[in-house]
């Protein structure tokens, strides 16, 4: 997804202000993204997917991490968190867009930053769930990106699998009528797995040794 994703970048240049730097009004974000298209679509149509917005620096030299990005709006500042990615699990907020609020940021004066998305598993709490609960994002993943990137879904990979990344070694389980499968994670923690639609139709109870901190849709 993180492919498909950067391919969606609009990069925007940070706009110089007395100390931080404002960079593009809420609303330009917001649709950039494509989060006002995705949060439209029914509960029951992403209700097993996250759509996170990704913030990437267009000079390789500055960490996404180091991006600090805040909402200024009529009843004061509002920090937008970030991961060490520059991800965030932005939700559109009707009210800063009416008032057409701003976003500030901290980057250098002349800096410029792209927009994207990825898409991820939602993840039950416990390290044991039903197949479909958690597999069933693939085919989720699909069926939004047709209708939230529209033409662009056209240059789109078609999500195949689910790679769930643990901070140490794990394993999964899924206990299928024909047979136990096992899964053992990489040198790099995770464990990717291709949805079959033969374990959808059965649904079978998977049980994870570790938490995983996130599960990636991916067009592996």
């Amino acid at each position: 997804m993180r492919k498909f994703a950067l391919s969606l970048l609009l990069t925007l240049p940070l706009l110089t202000h007395a100390e931080d730097r404002e960079w593009a009004p809420y609303k330009k974000i917001i649709e950039s993204a494509k989060l006002d298209k995705f949060y439209s679509l029914p509960l029951a149509e992403r209700d097993k997917v996250k759509l996170y917005t990704r913030f990437v620096p267009q000079n390789e030299a500055i960490p996404a991490g180091s991006l600090k990005l805040t909402v200024v709006h009529s009843e004061g500042k509002w920090p937008l968190p970030l991961d060490e990615q520059g991800r965030a699990l932005l939700v559109p907020n009707a009210k800063w867009i009416a008032e057409d609020a701003k976003i500030w940021t901290n980057q250098p004066k002349g800096e410029k930053a792209g927009i994207g998305f990825e898409i991820m598993a939602a993840l039950p709490e416990t390290p044991q769930w039903h197949y479909a609960s958690v597999m069933g994002s693939v085919a989720q993943s699909n069926a939004a990106i047709d209708k939230v990137a529209g033409a662009l879904s056209l240059f789109a990979p078609t999500m195949k699998v689910v790679i769930f990344k643990f901070r140490k070694p794990a394993q999964l389980l899924i206990q299928a009528k024909g047979g136990d499968k096992r899964y053992a994670s990489d040198g790099k923690h995770r464990i990717k797995l291709k949805v079959d639609k033969a374990l959808l139709a059965e649904d079978p109870m998977v049980t994870l040794t570790e938490q995983p901190f996130e599960a990636e849709v991916d067009g592996e």
